[in-house]
This record gives structure tokens, sequence and C-alpha cells, in this order.
């Protein structure tokens, strides 16, 4: 029998949380490769009623007794974005395989040196930009690859970003402060060009405006009215390095109209990727409908995508694509591969994330990079 992988969870909340509702049953669908053996928190407390609410074994005192145990295989990072830094950075010194989610650090200097430090310690580093492992996003890829659509003319991209809307969980409200990296740029941006640019390739140039245009929001559960310190508002005209144009526009909240609509425009072709549960419609979370017109033909067909794409959790909204990510994470470990996406590849990412920034703080077109 291969080896099972022990697995210690660093921000997993007893109650609720993205660990809770994605990790969780990811790793549960994978009891072949992963074995969930530890978990870590801000208190002992946290960590030991997280520990019994999932049967996991161990609850550590700190993350420096869970990095530093000789029973965790595989460190999962699924704290806020101010304190990934501290953590992988623990992780990566003690020599563990590192899962992090996204955003991999709280800005690109951040992120630099993460990557850095996860080269010097040369074990794998895994950052959660689960987009690319969306069996719909795949199939996409390999339509485009295969020359479905002809030579890539252009491509819009138009999502929602939910957490930056008018009312927001109470979790959510760090989020409304820059300063704390998770924004609708770093989050709901950073996921859909991960997306498109492992469809389309990289991203050249960009031209970019980011936009506050609501002042304040409030919190769902007590009717708190906190300031908006973040941009609610994303356009971003960009140039891939293939010279196709690309359009992207982030609307924070749930607009009534479009939600996410990715179009694909080919001299062969064009291509149509709709959310399929408009309720999250975030590219790297709900199912996609994807649809395909070709050169020719009026109007659009829905695709089937092929079974072959999918790897079980189909109804899992939260969990599907991050298990794709621990799928691929298991082939690295045991045939020492470079399948899922890592810590250079988030450093790319970010590269970008600033390029817009930078667009948006001078008022002129940046290269990437």
């Amino acid at each position: 029998m291969d080896k099972r992988f022990r697995v210690g969870i660093v921000g997993l909340s007893a109650e609720r949380g993205w660990a809770t509702t994605a990790h969780i049953p990811a790793l549960r669908a994978l009891p072949d490769v992963f074995e969930l053996a530890g978990v870590a928190n801000t208190s002992l407390a946290s960590a030991q009623a997280a520990a019994a609410a999932f049967d996991i074994p161990r609850a550590f005192e700190s993350v420096a007794a869970l990095v530093a145990s000789p029973d965790i295989d595989v460190v999962v990072v699924t704290v806020k974005v101010p304190y990934h830094k501290e953590v992988v950075a623990a992780a990566l010194e003690a020599g563990k395989t590192v899962y992090c989610e996204w955003p991999l650090g709280n800005g690109l200097a951040e992120a630099t040196e993460l990557a850095l430090l996860a080269n010097k310690a040369k074990v794998p580093a895994v950052i959660g930009t689960q987009a690319i492992a969306s069996p719909e996003v795949e199939f996409i890829r390999k339509l485009v690859a295969d020359g479905y659509v002809g030579d890539v003319l252009s491509s819009t991209y138009i999502s929602a970003g939910v957490s930056w809307g008018e009312q927001i969980p109470r979790g959510d409200a760090y989020a409304m402060d820059s300063k704390n990296g998770a924004t609708l740029l770093s989050v709901i941006g950073g996921h859909a060009i991960a997306a498109v640019q492992s469809v389309l390739g990289p991203i050249r140039e960009i031209d970019a405006v980011l936009s506050r245009r609501r002042q304040s929001v409030s919190i769902i559960e007590t009717g708190e009215s906190i300031p908006m310190k973040t941009p609610d508002h994303v356009m971003i005209n960009a140039v891939l390095q293939s010279g196709a144009p690309l359009s992207l526009q982030l609307r924070g909240g749930l607009p009534r109209g479009t939600r996410l609509l990715w179009e694909i425009n080919g001299t062969e072709g064009d291509l149509r990727i709709t959310a399929a549960v408009e309720q999250v419609p975030a590219v790297n979370i709900s199912p996609l409908r994807v649809e395909a017109g070709r050169k020719g033909q009026d109007g659009y067909t829905e695709l089937e995508i092929p079974q072959s794409y999918y790897f079980g959790l189909e109804d899992a909204l939260a969990a599907r694509n991050v298990a794709g990510i621990y799928r691929l994470l298991a082939d690295d470990l045991r045939l020492g591969t470079q399948t899922a996406p890592n810590f250079d590849d988030a450093l790319v990412l970010h590269k970008v994330l600033s390029a817009i920034e930078q667009s948006d703080q001078t008022g002129r077109r940046v290269r990437v990079g």
C-alpha cells in the first residue's frame, strides 16, 4: 500500500470557515492518500474544539508545535492572509510540504519572500488557486489548445465579488480594508486571472482602474456599519502574450444582471462560460456551464463535459476544486511530478496583481513583471 500523508491544518474552525467547508471534505474524499492528523489554531482550546468536531487525533498547542512534529507531513495553511507569511515560513523552515490558500502573501513582497524560501527548502509548496483544477476549466483549456475556436481573437471576463457588496457576513469584515491583503482584486481577481491565464496564456501588459464606490458596508449579523477601505470595482484592459486583448471587470456584491460571464472569441468559433450556480458566481467554486458557437452557425449550444474530467464531490461546491488541487499534490508527492500550482506560479500571479495596482496608481499601461 502506498504511504498516506499526514496532514496538519492551521486555521480550522469547529463551526465555519473555508477549511471547514472545503478542505475537510476534500481531504476525506482522498482517504487512500491523506489522513487528517492534527490541527493548530490561535489557542489550544480552539484547536481542541476543531479536533473534536472533525475527529482529528491531535490538537497542537501552537503552530510551532505542529510544524515541528514528526507526525505531520503536510501543513495546510487556511488562516487569514495577514498571517500567511508567518505560518508558511515556519512550515517551510521545518521542511514540511505546504498547501497555502490563495493569496500566498499580503502583497508582492511577501509572496516573493515565500517563493524564494520554498525554492530554498526544496519541498513541495502548493498554492490554492483551485480554479485551474476545475473540471470545466480543464475542459475549456483542452478545447482552446486543440484549436476548437481557432486562433483566439479576444476574451471578455465579467464577475461578481459577493463579499464586497452592501452587506457582508461578520467573518468577511477584515477584507474591507486593503491593508489586510484579501481584496476584491486579490481574491476574486486572483482566481479569475489564474483561470484565464491557464487557458489563454500569460498577460503581457495591463491598463487598470480600481474604484471604491461604496463608502461603507453593513454587517449582516449586527447591522453595524463599517467603512469600506478597499476598491469594490475593478476594470482591466490587458494584452495577452499572444497579442489577444482581454477585458476583465469585477463588481462587488451580487448584481441583478450578469454575475459571471467569460467569453473567448476565436477565428473558428466562440466559447461562452457562465456559473451553473449563480448564488456563487466564482470561477474557482461554481460548476460552470460551457456553451459554444462554431463558424457558420447561429447562437450557442451547451457542451457536455466528458465524465472523465470529474473526480467526485460534484455537489460539494466549496470542496470540489480544492479536492482537485489535492489530487495534483498527491501525484506530486507519490510520483515526484510537479503538476500542482506552486509558489512560483503564485509569484507570477502576484506580479500581475501588482501591475494592476501600479497601472491604477500611475494612470499608465504597465508591463507585467
